[in-house]
């Protein structure tokens, strides 16, 4: 019987600033594709036609405890890419005790820092989130996924999604 990888530790670094002991959790972002649906003559039911990722975009969700300088005075960044964030965790097989290294790296900037409830003598954390441009997939050394929305660049399992387009529009 095998059982699931989980994650066992991670860590996260704001442009090369370790968050070891101070990033309390985060949540990866979700991927999504924008579908229509169309229904043609002869067509039973409609089938869904992909139009590219998702115009949710690429949020990242932290939490930080305490108070976090490094992000405070990142807010407002101007450049689109201008922030570089990376997620290490190691996913772990509990019937083999194999360990999974996945990395996701990530750059943008930050849309929202809440600061949370301030009460003497009680916890206290910042919740950032970061809207990305650029996110990478890296499980055990090999890239997953590639998403570059400036450079129009998507890659998945190791092909060029968007290859043939850029090729049909000239760049």
């Amino acid at each position: 019987m095998a059982m699931p990888r989980k994650l066992k530790n991670l860590n996260l670094f704001n442009d090369a600033n370790s968050y070891l002991g101070v990033v309390k959790s985060v949540t990866l972002p979700p991927l999504g594709r924008k579908m229509e649906g169309y229904r043609g003559g002869g067509m039973n039911g409609p089938v869904k036609a992909d139009l590219g990722f998702s115009d949710d975009g690429i949020q990242f969700v932290w939490k930080t405890g305490g108070l976090d300088l490094i992000a405070l005075r990142q807010f407002g960044a101007v450049n689109a890419s201008g922030i570089a964030l990376r997620f290490s965790g190691a996913f772990q097989q509990d019937d083999t005790d194999a360990i999974s290294a996945v990395e996701v790296v990530m750059r943008g900037r930050h849309e929202t820092i809440d600061m949370g409830e301030a009460q003497p003598g009680e916890d206290t954390e910042h919740s950032i989130t970061t809207t990305c441009t650029y996110y990478r997939l890296i499980v055990d050394n090999q890239d997953i996924i590639e998403i570059d929305l400036l450079n129009f660049i998507e890659t998945v399992n190791g092909v060029d999604l968007l290859d043939k387009q850029r090729k049909a529009i000239g760049i």
